[in-house]
């Protein structure tokens, strides 16, 4: 019987599958992959907003998906992210800032504060000059690259750049990347994810057939929403063409027509050259002076 899965790329889904409260490995397990290209640089982790089945306000929730604190007391923020909306980049600017700031209360020393990784997975490509699937940003001088903190550490992970078939796989951070991407398009687990615990412990969270009534409920809407908002900005950029090419050829007729007054108007100077001086055909045929003498100019 084949499986149908949650698809990850959407809030909802991602929450349930790394925010649950036996989701543990699973996130820790993922961030070695995407972080450290597998290295078991985490050795621990604490999830600091558990998943809980969010009731639907018809848009992303304002929070982020996933908050964990790593065992050295850095701070990793997550976030999956469908649509690229306006000002996108500077609310992952903000969030991470804010996570950082946050740390101290009043009165505390700035010694206190602990470094932050703001994790942001897109479906969308943000930064299309580069061919980098993951992309990683920290704050450095601008000319010889020093570092000046690794306190604020910004890492994308944008997903219509893996272009990885299931056969091309190679280690644990293409596989995760092929999860994300390709989950809900699968009727079993693949081969190779098969065997893995993570992976198989992923895949039973994120499989459909194990959603209470109400989750399922929300997922549906959830996908909905996205596609309609979707929709909605295929419309805008349609009206906004169809508004461009319609300016366009209004614009091109008024070029055209004042184009071909001015090309007639210069056949009507030629032909009263002779007869007419500089100053009336400058004032009749709607020319200049100037426009008249290098006519008489290149007719000579």
């Amino acid at each position: 019987m084949a499986m149908r899965f949650l698809n990850p790329k959407t809030d909802f889904a991602f929450k349930k599958i790394f925010a649950s409260e036996h989701s543990k490995d699973i996130l820790l397990n993922f961030l070695n992959a995407i972080l450290y290209g597998g290295q078991d640089t985490i050795q621990n982790l604490t999830i600091l907003d558990p998943y809980q089945a969010p009731q639907l306000k018809g848009m992303k929730d304002s929070f982020l998906d996933v908050k964990a604190t790593l065992h050295n007391k850095t701070t990793v923020i997550i976030e999956m992210q469908v649509l690229n909306v306006l000002g996108f980049e500077k609310r992952v600017l903000y969030n991470a800032a804010k996570t950082y700031s946050i740390q101290l209360d009043a009165g505390h020393r700035y010694a206190r504060l602990n470094p932050v990784i703001a994790l942001t997975i897109t479906d969308f490509e943000m930064f299309p000059n580069s061919p980098k699937v993951i992309s990683r940003y920290g704050l450095k001088e601008k000319e010889e690259l020093t570092h000046y903190s690794d306190d604020i550490e910004l890492i994308f992970v944008e997903l219509p750049k893996f272009k990885k078939s299931l056969d091309d796989l190679n280690g644990i951070t293409d596989k995760w990347i092929y999860f994300l991407q390709q989950a809900d398009t699968l009727d079993a687990i693949p081969e190779p994810l098969q065997g893995s615990p993570v992976f198989e412990k992923a895949f039973q969270i994120a499989e459909l057939s194990n959603l209470s009534r109400s989750e399922l409920d929300i997922f549906e809407r959830k996908q909905l929403f996205i596609q309609d908002s979707r929709n909605a900005v295929l419309l805008g950029i349609q009206q906004g063409i169809e508004q461009g090419i319609e300016q366009g050829i209004e614009q091109g007729i008024e070029q055209g027509i004042e184009q071909g007054q001015r090309q007639k108007a210069e056949e009507i100077a030629c032909s009263l050259l002779d007869d007419l001086a500089s100053e009336t055909n400058g004032q009749k045929p709607g020319l200049s002076v100037d426009v008249i003498e290098r006519l008489r100019a290149s007719k000579a």
